[in-house]
Parts: C-alpha cells; sequence; structure tokens
C-alpha cells in the first residue's frame, strides 16, 4: 500500500531477478496488445506438493483484490497454464469450461474480461506466468496471445544468459559486460539496417564487412550457415532480445513476415527456441 492512499501502487514487485527484468515486458505488453493491465506471477511453494503462482508484479490500475492472489496448482488461467506450460487465451474468463473458476470472485472484482497467459520457463523450470488482461470484450485474441509468448520468451532468454553470467562475474562486472554487449548488438543491427538505405553497392559492402567483424566474423570466411539479408536483420535483433513486434517496427515489415523470417531462422540455425538460434548463431558468428 502507498503511505496517505492506502491504495496499492501501480507497479511493485519483490526485489528479485525476475521483478529487476519485468518492469519494460509489462511497459511493452500493455503497449502491443492494448491491455488494461499487464501483469506477471513468480512459481512460489504451494499448499501440498504442487506448486502455485503468486501474483506479484503490475503494470497499469489494479483496482481489485488481484495483488499478492496466490493461484494453486491447476486452478485458474494461471493454474492451467502452470499445469500445461502452454500459453493460453480466454475470451471470457468467468464463462470458460477451460478453467477452474476458483478466483472468479478476484477476477469479477478487478473487472477483468479477456485474458492471455504464457509460461515463463528457464532451463525447463517453470517460474513464472506473464498476462495481459482486458476489461472489456475482445474477440480477437491471436495476436496478444503471440505478443505474450513472445515477450515471454525474450524474457527467458535475459534470465538465462544473466543466471550464465552471474555465475561467472561479479554484478558489477556482469552490469559492464551486459551493457558494452547491448551496445555492441544495437550498433550491428543499426548498422545493418543502414545499409538497406545505401545506394552505392561499394559503401554498402563496407559496411556490411564492419557489421560483420562486430559479429567476429572474418568478411572472407565461408559462412557456416548462409542466411539471406532480411533473415541476417531479423537475428541481429533477435540477439539484442527484441520480440517479434518490435523487430517489425524496427525494421519496417509485418508482423507475419518476421514470424516466418524466424521460423526460417530456427530451421537454418539447427534450432528449436528463438534463445538457442541466437546461442548458436553467436557459435558461429554470425552476431556479436
Amino acid at each position: 500500500m502507498t503511505r496517505g492512499t492506502g491504495n496499492p501502487p501501480k507497479r511493485g514487485a519483490p526485489q528479485n531477478d525476475l521483478g529487476r527484468h519485468l518492469r519494460r515486458p509489462l511497459e511493452r505488453l500493455r503497449r502491443h496488445t492494448g491491455a488494461s493491465l499487464a501483469f506477471a506471477g513468480r512459481v512460489v511453494p504451494g499448499s501440498s506438493d504442487e506448486h502455485a503462482i503468486e501474483l506479484s508484479y503490475f503494470d497499469g490500475d489494479v483496482v481489485g483484490p488481484l495483488r499478492g492472489a496466490r493461484l494453486d496448482h491447476g486452478h485458474g488461467l494461471g493454474g492451467r497454464v502452470l499445469t500445461n506450460r502452454r500459453s493460453t487465451a480466454l475470451h471470457n474468463y468467468v464463462e470458460s469450461p477451460l478453467i477452474t473458476h476458483t478466483y472468479d470472485a478476484i477476477i469479477r472484482a478487478e473487472r477483468l474480461y479477456s485474458i492471455v497467459a504464457a509460461p515463463i520457463i528457464v532451463g525447463r523450470k517453470q517460474i513464472g506466468v506473464l498476462y495481459a488482461a482486458r476489461r472489456s470484450h475482445h474477440d480477437q485474441l491471436g495476436d496478444s496471445l503471440d505478443i505474450v509468448t513472445d515477450e515471454a520468451r525474450a524474457l527467458e532468454q535475459q534470465l538465462t544468459v544473466s543466471e550464465v553470467l552471474g555465475g561467472l562475474r561479479s554484478d558489477r562486472d556482469e552490469l559492464e559486460l551486459a551493457a558494452w554487449r547491448s551496445r555492441v548488438q544495437d550498433s550491428h543491427a543499426k548498422l545493418r539496417g543502414l545499409a538497406d538505405t545505401v545506394d552505392d553497392p561499394s559503401v554498402r559492402a563496407q559496411m556490411l564487412e564492419i557489421a560483420a567483424q562486430l559479429a567476429g566474423e572474418a568478411p572472407h570466411d565461408e559462412p557456416a550457415v548462409r542466411l539471406t539479408a532480411r533473415e541476417q536483420d531479423v537475428l541481429g535483433l533477435l540477439g539484442a532480445g527484441l520480440t517479434n513486434p518490435a523487430i517489425a517496427d524496427r525494421l519496417g515489415i509485418g508482423l507475419h513476415t518476421v514470424k516466418g523470417h524466424v521460423k526460417s531462422l530456427l530451421v537454418k540455425l539447427d534450432a528449436s527456441s528463438r534463445f538457442e538460434a541466437v546461442v548458436n548463431a553467436r557459435r558461429v558468428r554470425l552476431i556479436p
């Protein structure tokens, strides 16, 4: 509760690794999906041997008892996602036959109607659930479900990298390295994007050669994986942690076009996930 008002703060989260990474994803979810409220829950020990979801992180106005609610394994939308480990969309929460209705009173008090949710899984362990919710009816939830799922996958990648680096370096070293890598990745992506706007073939070739050097690729080596120019652009932005909608905005192309390029990258890089594609791409020096 905030002092003086007794109202819950707009955003708030326990200071753990998940909470530190959630602020921007939740902001993006509200912006890209048009949701009234974006929120997330972390996996906590349940009342029995099963785990539960505790709703702790929010972007948007919380008007009811949602903050701090604990959802048991298998119950409600969060419990279903925790059980099935799959993204799920509900057009009308309180009338959906897909879930138990243990928490309908909370949903009604919060005045939520359509909700989508995706699991957050790191190292095969589910650590949380990401949500986007509307306070009005919305039939077309497919795009929202894709956006929430993409944000969950990007968050998993960030958390995995953070976990690995945290075991090797001090907090200060990790922050400095992450900032440096982010600058290099951003420069690599911008340079490739700028090269697409240059008409002079010689200048464009030099810019792409510099981008290849940023990625650590020897310019005259035969690449282990052959990508189109646009696939390389998408891969660079994936490596920088951007979601599919953000990549579409940056490159000025459609969301479905981005998804097609990502699917092609997964095949060419022999990867089963976006994170694995980025790891494999760095291994063969396609991106920094």
